[in-house]
């Protein structure tokens, strides 16, 4: 319980607490990123930051991959060490383009959830549920709800998260609605990022020999993204 709440309240570090939209360096705080074992020192690789965004007036979402981490065993052979994600990032708005990035909350996609969001039509509809202590003693403490939801014309959706966080005594919501335009870039962003976020683009385009000692997985210790604010 003492690491949720250390997970929960860590990693509040400011880029400002008001985060003008015209500055979209603000908004790349998630990790594009892969990595390989190789029993040396850990260090974190150069990022790619390549967010989708979308701002809206009273909250803006951001979605990128997260990309799988990678140890080597045998021979030089690769397994995943840890699955990647689409990382939905929102903020709430605290006044006209500018967004909270201190209070911002993620949501981190498998492939599955990633499954369902591509498959969303017109009307449909899906929800996404989270909590990072299931199956424990702590199960309901911290919870996570995504939803997308079609708007009544047919003109997108809103996309909203919800975070019930009862250690801390809060409640956070954010909606962001998103044109059909808009929608379908994030699924067809997501459909392009998805075998690379379970690692099958190495299968067909693997490291260069030289390359792949030269990486190094992420600290194992590094709380799972979705959690570390």
């Amino acid at each position: 319980m003492m690491k949720l709440s250390r997970f929960l309240n860590s990693n509040r570090n400011a880029v400002g607490k008001g985060t003008d939209v015209r500055d979209g360096s603000a908004l790349h705080a998630l990790n594009f990123q892969a990595g390989i074992s190789t029993g040396g020192k850990s260090s974190i690789q150069d990022r790619v930051f390549a967010p989708y965004s979308v701002f809206k007036g009273k909250a803006a979402l951001s979605i990128e991959p997260v990309l799988p981490t990678f140890s080597k065993f045998g021979s030089g052979n690769l397994r995943v060490d840890r699955r990647g994600s689409m990382m939905l990032t929102f903020l709430p708005a605290i006044g006209e383009r500018k967004y909270d990035y201190e209070k911002r909350q993620k949501f981190a996609l498998s492939a599955t959830e990633v499954g369902s969001l591509i498959s969303t039509g017109p009307k449909d509809s899906c929800e996404f549920f989270h909590d990072p202590s299931m199956l424990s003693s702590n199960a309901g403490q911290v919870r996570k709800n995504l939803s997308i939801k079609p708007h009544a014309d047919g003109s997108g959706y809103f996309v909203s998260l919800s975070v019930v966080n009862n250690i801390l005594k809060t409640t956070e919501r954010f909606t962001v609605p998103v044109t059909t335009a808009e929608f379908t870039v994030l699924k067809t962003a997501c459909s392009f990022a998805l075998p690379h976020i379970m690692g099958w683009d190495r299968l067909t385009t693997p490291l260069p020999g030289t390359l792949a000692p030269k990486l190094s997985k992420v600290d194992p210790q590094m709380p799972d993204l979705e959690w570390d604010k």
